[in-house]
């Protein structure tokens, strides 16, 4: 794979059961690129290697007064030049290349498993080791998959050089030969207690950046109650925790860095030493020593390349895990399912809460908590409510609680198909930046035109303040740009636009979660009418609490604690029952127990007429 054939067509299935499966599947998927590497990688550490045997020869030649060895060694030492040369070129291009494609693998599956997801992504996973993940994680991860073919070129050149050197000089090889094994397996008991504090570091500033990321979603409500303050502080002591950890962590990498650069000193000590010795004695010759000598200075490059591998791993393993974390979640167990021509309509029907929406019909659902709200309609889309999946044998009773709709389980539909069926509009929706035009250009069924759904969705004043921001000042709304989360419009803006998106979809089911909690009452009213007015003989599930819109709807359902405990219409249910009441109107218990004492006694009055 090269670099300009990305993205992958299908970056595959991952191995996500543990983050050193996760490691190794990327490894098996990235083979050919990791032989290219690791062979150029070789041919540059030969010719790294080759330059000390160069000299030693030279050398040699020039003490014996032999022109013939000295161009020899002249032509040896340019034949490692361009070794070195060529493979440190190539070496750097293919690592590169592993690197970034790796990553691309990775964001993609990343990606395709946010689209799989949607909104319920953030409810399983914290929205900072999301962005951890897609970010800084990607990269450490892609860093293994670069280094690992150096270290396996840096291992096979330690294995020739040392061969070579028992071959051509048996008394120092085997000295160097028996050093350096101890010089890469040295640094080993200092890994656990460095990978451990990388480890501590990191889920310091996965936490720093988890809350600075929730304090910016959230620096309206903190300014509206004056609570920066106290997040900055929080943020301020996260921050330090995390600069702390860092330096633990950075005295015991410099450590194990101390420690790779004494002991090849040492070695290199020894090997001179003795060595001399030798060369007093007539044992060795002087080129042979030089040749020794210089190659054992040379290992010291291949030899850093077990402290790179050592901390790239330890830093990639825990996001490789992070990464198989959010890999691992799925949105419903893979079933057979039906095929696109074949998606279900009818009644939509939910067997956790027992809620009920018949097919055509306009239906409000009551929840006293947000929280719950937005987890139904998570439901209603298909998507399920907590991040555990059914386990493996369960029985039919835990398998058969996915949404039906019309007798099907969303559960069983292909992704594209449970979405055509089921549009889902939460409570928070987001604006892509682009114009008008490119927003509400969606996959639709071409049943409700862009005007049709702006007029339902009362976009008026919306299309005005675009068509007075266009580069005309006088344009077509249609065409002016929308800032990024449409941060130049207002939040009722912003809602009835992306209202105005879903009607343009014109799924069979839509479902709306508190589509008009920012906008005023007098445009709610209008919003409700036309929503009801588009949508006729069409589902909709509209999710709120708010009496303009119950007002509005066909039939509504009072969910308490869980499960649905009152069916009807606004009004009827606002006399009749005391938990919707208390819902929708606000009322305190005191004033439920009075309108409660005053239905009692009126029901007693009548009861005294009908009796007399």
């Amino acid at each position: 794979m090269h670099i300009q054939d990305l993205p992958y067509p299908d970056p595959g299935e991952p191995d996500v059961r543990s983050g050193g499966r996760f490691l190794l599947w990327l490894g098996r998927n990235q083979l050919g690129g990791q032989l290219k590497s690791m062979s150029w990688g070789l041919l540059h550490q030969i010719g790294v290697a080759g330059l000390p045997l160069a000299v030693g020869l030279a050398v040699q030649a020039v003490v014996e007064g032999s022109g013939g060895r000295l161009a020899l060694a002249a032509g040896l030492l340019a034949l490692m030049g361009v070794a070195l040369a060529v493979g440190d070129t190539m070496l750097h291009r293919t690592a590169v290349t592993n690197w970034i494609t790796a990553a691309a693998r990775v964001q993609q599956l990343l990606a395709r498993r946010t689209a799989e997801l949607g909104a319920a992504l953030t409810r399983r996973v914290a929205a900072g080791e999301v962005v951890a993940v897609s970010t800084g994680d990607v990269e450490k991860i892609g860093w293994f998959v670069e280094a690992l073919s150096r270290f396996a070129a840096a291992v096979l050149a330690l294995v020739i050089v040392c061969v070579g050197l028992v071959i051509y000089q048996p008394e120092l090889g085997f000295v160097v030969a028996l050093g350096v094994p101890a010089l890469a397996l040295a640094v080993l008991p200092l890994l656990p207690r460095a990978t451990r504090r990388a480890d501590v570091q990191r889920e310091k500033a996965g936490r720093a950046t988890e809350l600075a990321s929730d304090t910016v979603a959230g620096l309206r409500v903190l300014r509206g109650i004056g609570g920066e303050q106290l997040f900055l502080g929080r943020y301020r002591e996260a921050s330090q925790e995390v600069r702390r950890a860092a330096v633990r962590s950075a005295r015991m990498w410099a450590l194990i860095a101390a420690v790779q650069v004494l002991l090849p000193g040492l070695l290199l000590i020894a090997v001179v030493w003795y060595g001399a010795t030798l060369a007093r004695a007539g044992t060795v010759t002087v080129g042979e020593l030089v040749t020794v000598y210089s190659a054992v200075t040379l290992l010291m490059y291949p030899l850093r390349h077990f402290e790179e591998i050592a901390m790239a791993y330890s830093f990639s393993k825990p996001s490789a895990k992070r990464a198989a974390r959010v890999l691992a979640l799925r949105r419903t167990a893979p079933g057979d399912g039906l095929g696109a021509a074949q998606s279900p309509t009818g009644d939509l029907y939910d067997p956790v809460t027992g809620l009920l929406a018949p097919g055509g019909v306009f239906t409000a659902v009551v929840c006293g908590d947000p929280d719950v709200a937005g987890r139904l309609a998570e439901r209603l889309g298909g998507h399920p409510a907590g991040a555990e999946e059914p386990a493996e044998g369960a029985g039919d009773e835990e398998r058969v609680r996915s949404v039906l709709l019309g007798g099907v389980a969303l559960d069983e539909l292909p992704l594209d198909a449970a979405r055509a069926c089921v549009l889902v509009q939460d409570k928070d929706p987001v604006l892509l930046s682009g114009t008008l035009h490119e927003l509400l250009d969606v996959p639709a069924s071409g049943q409700v035109s862009a005007a049709d759904a702006l007029a339902a969705a009362q976009c008026t004043d919306v299309l005005a303040a675009l068509a007075q921001a266009s580069a005309q000042g006088d344009g077509d709304p249609m065409d002016t740009r929308i800032t990024e989360r449409g941060r130049s419009l207002s939040g009722g803006q912003r809602q009835r636009l992306a209202l105005a998106r879903s009607l343009v979809t014109d799924p069979e089911v839509l479902v709306l979660d508190e589509p008009t909690s920012a906008v005023d009452s007098h445009t709610e009213a209008r919003v409700a009418a036309g929503v009801k007015r588009l949508r006729a003989g069409r589902t909709t599930v509209v999710l709120a609490s708010s009496p303009l819109l119950l007002d509005q709807a066909e039939r509504v359902v009072l969910v308490h604690e869980g499960e649905v405990v009152a069916v009807g219409e606004h009004r009827e249910l606002l006399h009749t029952e005391p938990r919707y009441r208390a819902v929708v109107t606000r009322e305190t218990d005191d004033e439920a127990a009075g309108q409660d004492a005053d239905v009692r006694e009126w029901k007693t009055l009548e009861e005294i007429e009908e009796s007399a």
